[in-house]
């Protein structure tokens, strides 16, 4: 017991002595500063109330839709001020190295204090491992697969199924050589990222020795895996072309060569003019070329993808499919200082990245010298914050989809399958073994210079093999380095976060706001395709038609402060003159952003609580009845209804679209308070198929494959051919149509023809709804149970209400004030 004075003494001289070593808290310019992270700051078996706190909070807003207050922002969300701030009183954590302070809060939340840059960056390996333990060891093995691109077995899916990874010497000597090559390239700051990971590594490794853990000690390559694993699931687009090229082939062979075209390229979307951009300024990317001179046409049918027996996939599938890719669902709304009403800028924005507990985010306030930042890290940022706050500006990213893997159709020499020809000559193919999966055999692929074989097809009936090329392959680690500047407070102002933005090579539109401005940048290695290469189709891989470089920082997609004082981003199109990757067929006229600025227009001056209210209320709508449902209803009213009950069920449709369309189940009775949902639910996927299939015929199930059968909360009501009905109807209307398509697709163009398809869409739905759940259609109810929210893998058995906000990390935050401008 301490009571001695001598003793007291030497305990404030020991007290003094650490204040002294810490750095000196900076000003916080945010006098408004929250945030909120479903999954948590826990991470253990050990599930308790406190693991569930704020997954319950984050519920709580759902049911409140636009009606938000700013009393509701401080009870759903809480402090992302820097430092303590008010979820204390703090508890201080003892750890092996001096210079390092950590103190959790009532959250459990770490607030980092270090003596020096390397002291922050290994109490941030330590607090990795002490709070996601049992994740880092289910992902950093798996993570291997997406670093190396393994053919159709994606790392992700080992991830969530809590499988057993063993990886290959020679995966992991790829990999290391690689990305730290990359790495040493970089300059200064990559050598200072590689000092960096190292450090973090000691602070992961002596966190294990704590705990006198057996799990072998974190290394390089597991830290370069993770990032790889994030590009995976968020920051890659594209690499799709063969299912593109066999649905041309297929439209082509059935109509002809020039109307199967003209309906494939009605079908791709690729620069519709109609389709809802962040920016107004036009960034060309991705132009189609006049003759595809550099492209082949895979036969329809022939694509066989590269399945081994080590392989968890037991049938060929999509790797792109819809069902089996995180949807993409981030969002930001950010609003300048002068449609707000305290005159400086407003930015609610998060990523969506499921929700999983274990939580793929944690939270971290870091302090060091002449630095400080808060917000939501991962295994994949070693010392850095990748979603968060500094001083006196926030940054959030939503995943951009832009075009950054191609396939190769490479020629084969010989009768063999393993021999391709490059710039005039007869190559071999190389022959990687990436692990095995539990017991099972080795995972085993070949590669090309290009990348990894992912199949095989035919072209004119012709042998050839399919590799994929990604331009962050081999690099993603160097995703790591703006958010090394923007954790150091080393950015200061939009054209200093364009500069650090640029040096991503994934895919991601990036939010920026301080006291005076917004702004946005859409990053990634985006290549630089020679004439005569349409990104829509396999590229000719026979040396031809390489890449020629990639698209230089000035010309991508960025801008700050618009006229309209208004940023909203939902994973739509950044910018007019940008083009759709060629996996992506839905940048059409209609994309749920537009629920997000249409829910900011209704009021000209904006509060963070209005802003929340915009984004929760664009959370809970249905988009198909939202934004669609009224061109097909008009198409409708041309005619009378088959009967009373097909009437009855557009006039609820209307009722429902009047009160705002929301998914909410209010009365918390199980069920969906409108009958609007299960009308609609029941009866889109019928209204696209008849708009549709009157020209695609046996192709619809492709175009459904690629483009999504359906649009609903399963897909974060993303694709499901929404776009296609919306603008095909309204051109049969005569209403005002930019870019019509060229193809008439309801009714063949007849009207009466497509009415009618159109009330048999709704009869049918009917007829289902009627035999599940009886005759009234004012009675009918979607179940709002199966909607709910789980955690996967299932270790946490909070469920939520269905909602389509981010995440990973939401902000709600803005700035008063500036450090000093240089």
């Amino acid at each position: 017991m301490l009571s001695t004075p001598r003793a007291l003494a030497g305990l404030a001289t020991a007290l003094l002595s650490v204040l002294a070593a810490a750095p000196a808290q900076a000003k916080d310019y945010a006098p408004t500063a929250l945030n909120i992270i479903p999954s948590g700051q826990y991470g253990g078996l050990d599930i308790t109330p406190d693991t569930s706190r704020q997954a319950q909070m984050y519920d709580g807003l759902t049911p409140l839709f636009d009606n938000v207050t700013t009393a509701d922002l401080f009870r759903y969300f809480k402090s992302e001020a820097l430092g303590l701030g008010s979820d204390g009183p703090g508890k201080a954590e003892r750890v092996p190295r001096k210079g390092v302070r950590i103190v959790r809060d009532s959250f459990d939340v770490p607030h980092i204090t270090g003596a020096t840059r390397d002291d922050v960056t290994w109490a941030m390996g330590w607090v990795l491992e002490e709070d996601r333990a049992l994740l880092l060891q289910q992902a950093r093995y798996p993570a291997r697969l997406s670093a190396l691109d393994a053919p159709n077995t994606p790392g992700f899916p080992l991830v969530v199924g809590l499988k057993a990874f063993t990886p290959s010497k020679q995966a992991d000597a790829m990999i290391d050589r690689a990305q730290t090559s990359a790495l040493r390239h970089a300059g200064r700051e990559g050598r200072a990222l590689l000092h960096d990971i190292d450090v973090y590594v000691q602070g992961i490794n002596a966190r294990l020795r704590f705990e006198k853990s057996k799990v072998k000690p974190w290394t390089r390559v597991d830290v370069y895996a993770v990032n790889a694993l994030l590009g995976e699931l968020f920051g890659r687009g594209g690499g799709d072309e063969v299912h593109s090229a066999m649905l041309l082939d297929g439209l082509d062979k059935r109509l002809g060569p020039a109307p199967g075209r003209t309906v494939w390229n009605d079908l791709t979307e690729s620069q519709d003019p109609e389709t809802p951009t962040t920016l107004t300024k036009r960034f060309p990317y991705g132009a189609v070329p006049s003759k595809d001179t550099g492209n082949a046409i895979v036969d329809d049918g022939s694509f066989k993808p590269w399945l081994t027996a080590g392989s968890p996939r037991t049938a060929p599938a999509r790797a792109a499919a819809a069902d089996e890719r995180v949807p993409h669902m981030s969002n930001f709304l950010m609003v300048g200082a002068q449609r707000s009403t305290t005159g400086h800028p407003l930015f609610v924005a998060g990523p969506q990245i499921g929700y999983f507990y274990p939580g793929l985010t944690l939270e971290m306030d870091v302090k060091g010298p002449g630095f400080e930042a808060r917000g939501a890290t991962s295994a994949t940022n070693p010392g850095s914050i990748l979603i968060g706050r500094g001083p006196d500006y926030a940054w959030s990213l939503t995943s951009a989809g832009s075009d950054v893997v191609d396939e190769y159709a490479e020629t084969l020499c010989g009768a063999g399958s393993t021999r391709y020809r490059f710039n005039g000559r007869c190559l071999s193919m190389g022959r990687v073994n990436a692990g095995r999966v539990g017991n099972g055999p080795p995972i085993v692929y070949r590669t090309t210079v290009h990348g990894p074989v992912v199949g095989y097809a035919t072209v004119h009936g012709r042998r050839v093999a399919i590799a994929s090329k990604r331009s962050s392959y081999g690099r993603d680690i160097l995703f790591e380095l703006p958010f090394r500047e923007l954790t150091l407070n080393q950015v200061t102002s939009p054209k200093t976060f364009y500069a650090a933005m640029a040096k991503s090579p994934f895919t991601f539109n990036a939010a920026y706001a301080d006291d005076r401005h917004i702004a946005m940048y859409s990053g990634g290695a985006l290549p630089l395709r020679p004439k005569g290469v349409d990104p829509r189709l396999p590229t000719i891989g026979d040396g031809r038609f390489e890449w020629r470089g990639f698209l230089a920082a000035s010309k991508h997609a960025h801008g700050a402060d618009p006229a309209s004082g208004v940023m909203v981003n939902w994973n739509n199109k950044p910018a007019p003159g940008f083009a759709a990757a060629d996996d992506n067929f839905s940048y059409g006229s209609i994309q749920r952003v537009q629920m997000l600025a249409n829910n900011l227009a209704a009021r000209q001056q904006h509060d963070l609580a209005s802003v929340t209210g915009a984004m929760n209320k664009a959370a809970t709508q249905d988009l198909r009845a939202e934004l669609v449902f009224p061109v097909v209803a008009q198409v409708l009213a041309g005619a009378p209804a088959p009967n009373a009950r097909d009437a009855r069920m557009v006039q609820l449709m209307a009722e429902w679209r009047a009160e705002g369309s929301s998914r909410l189940d209010r009365d918390g009775d199980g069920k969906i308070d409108a009958p609007g949902a299960a009308i609609i639910d029941a009866a889109w996927p019928r209204i696209a198929d008849a708009v549709l299939s009157p020209v695609l015929g046996p192709q619809l199930p492709q175009l459904n494959a690629i483009a999504g059968a359906d649009n609903n909360p399963h897909t974060g009501f993303t694709g499901g051919r929404v776009a296609y009905v919306d603008k095909d109807l309204r051109t049969l209307l005569g209403q005002p149509v930019q870019g019509a398509f060229k193809t008439r697709f309801c009714g063949d163009g007849d009207l009466a023809v497509c009415r009618a398809a159109l009330w048999n869409a709704i009869d049918q739905a009917g007829n289902e709804l009627a035999a599940a759940q009886g005759p009234s259609p004012d009675a009918w109810r979607a179940d709002a149970n199966a909607e709910r929210i789980h955690f996967a893998p299932g270790l946490l058995q909070t469920t939520m209400r269905y909602t389509n906000r981010p995440s990973g990390i939401q902000q709600v935050i803005s700035f008063d004030g500036h450090r000093a401008r240089r």
